[in-house]
């Protein structure tokens, strides 16, 4: 049998430098023959060990992911709230990196920081010393796929290496294949670290109720996880001249403010009428100094839903936090188009972009083609919002018991949306006249 190769201290009073140490044992015990390495070489075999992780980390690629190079405010333009998100979460990482313990899982849509914040973790920890594993999860999963297919690359050990490393940083949660065998492997190595409090980073751009219920019930768990949701924008999102998204079409839309909106006084309108429109402008107005939760305009054509909603994003777009205006039949095509074999964007990354805007405006929701794949859609885009309570203005012609029960119910939730009915007829650019008496 071969023995180990010797690379202990030449001055260690224990090995003399060979760097292994034989049992003491008579012959036939168990560990008759067995080596183990020597004290003096511990300092080697974990110099070893972090190389070969850091190399399977790919960190090196990552290396300039830290917490100098990120912008805790984040971007000029982005609101206050998604501002503040952003910065709690870049405070929260540097705690977490000086001191690893328990679990932090990182949520928010694509492009918001999520893997600088982790790499910067795992790069900062790396830094001293300390054993660290960063991977995607489509990445771990394969690389377990090949290991568990190859005899040469012992996947007991692999697998072991992977669940007991001291800071695991898995990135994109939920981007990974869903076969059970990868279900069942992560669940494998999150189970291990969940039981054993083995500190993790976790990104993910998923809802918690969108996740697997075995591993939500351990991601949920407060006494272990610190759960941060950042609300900032896509840092890579393209904007026209203006700011605005391409997707907006808020730039056709700029005549539109509150200064220039008519309450219609010198119109002969009823009292009902009057008050309705006056509490819809009210309520624009608050919204735009403040976008929380969600504010829903119906009511007839022409009456001036639109200029209120479009009031609230150029109002918004003149202190530098330009929102997505989008009328409804519009988005669907966007998304529709993202299929064509020319299209420079995919579908993923659109409706991304749409769902996790900071403030979505939908105009003229009811005057889409009802297809069962644009209900879907819709639908999609209305669950994610509510749940995270983005902030979201929706204007409708339809009455709202027509509209999708699953929509409608999102709308009418007190707890989150305001709905006013603007009942005035439509406003035609002028007074009316009233009629001559007989």
């Amino acid at each position: 049998m071969s023995e180990p190769q010797g690379e202990g201290d030449p001055n260690c009073p224990v090995c003399g430098g060979v760097g292994y140490l034989r049992f003491d044992v008579p012959i036939g015990h168990p560990l008759f023959g067995k080596v183990v390495p020597c004290a003096c070489r511990y300092g080697a075999l974990e110099a070893r060990r972090r190389k070969k992780l850091f190399a399977m980390s790919r960190l090196d690629k990552l290396s300039h992911l830290t917490f100098e190079t990120f912008q805790p405010r984040g971007r000029i333009g982005i609101g206050p709230l998604q501002a503040a998100s952003l910065e709690q979460a870049y405070n929260t990482a540097r705690q977490f990196a000086a001191q690893p313990e328990g679990w932090l899982l990182l949520q928010g849509g694509y492009g918001c920081g999520k893997t600088h914040l982790a790499a910067a973790i795992a790069n900062e920890v790396v830094s001293r010393g300390v054993s660290t594993l960063f991977l995607t999860v489509p990445d771990l999963l394969d690389f377990l796929r090949f290991a568990y297919g190859n005899p040469a690359a012992r996947f007991e050990e692999r697998f072991e290496e992977i669940r007991q490393v001291p800071l695991l940083v898995l990135d994109d949660f939920g981007t990974q294949s869903a076969t059970p065998w990868a279900q069942e492997k992560l669940f494998q190595i999150l189970n291990f670290r969940y039981i054993n409090r083995l500190p993790t980073v976790i990104t993910t751009n998923l809802l918690l109720a969108e996740i697997e219920p075995r591993l939500r019930s351990r991601l949920q768990d407060p006494e272990l996880v610190t759960h941060l949701y950042i609300q900032a924008p896509d840092y890579r999102r393209p904007t026209d001249d203006t700011g605005h998204s391409e997707l907006s079409t808020l730039g056709l839309m700029s005549k539109y403010t509150f200064g220039n909106f008519s309450l219609r006084e010198d119109e002969r309108l009823s009292r009902r009428d009057a008050e309705s429109l006056r509490k819809a402008f009210e309520a624009a107005r608050a919204f735009a100094e403040e976008p929380q939760g969600w504010l829903i305009f119906t009511g007839p054509y022409g009456n001036g839903k639109t200029h209120l909603a479009a009031a609230i994003a150029n109002y918004r777009a003149g202190l530098g936090y330009p929102p997505l205006f989008v009328v409804v039949p519009d988005l669907l095509d966007h998304l529709r188009a993202t299929f064509s074999p020319n299209s420079t964007t995919t579908y993923d990354r659109r409706f991304e972009e749409i769902r996790t805007a900071p403030l979505l405006i939908l105009d003229d929701l009811g005057t889409q083609a009802t297809t069962p794949w644009a209900r879907e859609k819709l639908y999609q885009l209305f669950n994610y919002r509510y749940n995270a309570e983005l902030p979201t203005v929706v204007t409708t012609a339809l009455p709202l018991e027509e509209i999708d029960a699953r929509l409608r119910s999102r709308m009418l939730d007190p707890r989150l949306s305001r709905v006013f009915l603007i009942s005035a007829p439509p406003f035609y650019g002028g007074a009316r006249r009233g009629r001559k008496r007989a």
